[in-house]
């Protein structure tokens, strides 16, 4: 069988360590803080509280994706040594991403006509998108060929769920995806917007919450709604946050508490500064394996 790697984006939101354990590579996005940039690498050079404290201070910040040269220097030194890759991106629902990639593929199919170098567009983001790359590396080492998880993972990306609520409007509100009079109405009222990921890989207001309690156990509900199973989901639970960890570990206990067949514990990760510039502080996403995602 012939050898080959799992890539993806530093938008997977897994720890360096988590990559390292399952055998993925990652290539890094980019971050500007007050017109400083920074790679979005895992929290290496910049420690994620900090890059949170910052941005609750009043940083201004900008994100950049990998563009079509980064991917090809990134892929190129594997090729040569003679591997297969199955890449996958972030949603092209939030970010262009994968048109950066698909040059760079082209590209470097010319050169390497013999290797195998597929590039998937995941229509997930943070940990979701980790849950992902996890369950590939988890087939890659019992055996499955590149094809075969290639096949597998356009047939199922789908099936990975996504939802988000947050309990700080303040960045929705400077990023304009809330305007300025309902964000400071929401405010007041406590309003915990619930979004999810829809078949487009793009987020979706669902609900509006208020109080962080009733939101906390409204994402629990809509798991046992749409998990694999239902209360028997017997796979992997990942959460990921930004500088809210109680409101996480909160989200993680009722899970578990719910759902006594999960596969491990419920994983918690920080959602990293690409998509945290765009989030800011107060954010907790669940991710599981379910129903198909529609609309």
């Amino acid at each position: 069988m012939a050898k080959f790697i799992l890539s993806c984006c530093s938008t997977a939101d897994l720890s360096k360590e988590h990559f390292d354990k399952i055998d993925v590579k990652y290539i890094c996005f980019h971050y500007e803080l007050d017109g400083v940039e920074h790679p979005d690498d895992l929290g290496q050079t910049m420690p994620f509280e900090e890059f949170y404290r910052k941005m609750t201070e009043g940083a201004a910040t900008k994100t950049s994706q990998v563009n079509s040269d980064e991917y090809y220097d990134f892929w190129k030194p594997y090729l040569e040594q003679g591997y297969d890759i199955l890449h996958l991106t972030l949603s092209s629902g939030i970010s262009g991403s994968i048109n950066s990639a698909n040059i760079a593929r082209e590209d470097l199919e010319e050169e390497f006509p013999d290797r195998k170098l597929y590039v998937v567009d995941s229509l997930g983001a943070s940990s979701g998108y980790g849950l992902i790359m996890d369950t590939l590396a988890g087939m890659r080492d019992e055996g499955r060929s590149i094809d075969e998880l290639h096949d597998w993972i356009e047939q199922h990306k789908l099936d990975l769920n996504h939802w988000f609520f947050s309990t700080d409007l303040t960045f929705y509100i400077r990023g304009g995806r809330i305007s300025k009079t309902a964000g400071t109405v929401g405010t007041i009222l406590g309003i915990c917007p619930l979004l999810n990921m829809d078949d487009e890989g793009r987020l979706i207001p669902r609900s509006k919450i208020r109080g962080k309690k009733k939101v906390i156990q409204e994402i629990v509900k809509r798991m046992e709604e749409n998990a694999q199973d239902g209360l028997d989901y017997s796979g992997k639970c990942y959460i990921s946050q930004s500088a809210c960890m109680d409101d996480a570990e909160a989200v993680a206990r009722l899970v578990e508490e719910r759902f006594p067949k999960l596969d491990g514990k419920v994983e918690i990760n920080y959602i990293g500064t690409t998509i945290g510039s765009h989030t800011g502080p107060g954010t907790v996403a669940l991710f599981f394996w379910g129903k198909r995602r529609q609309g």
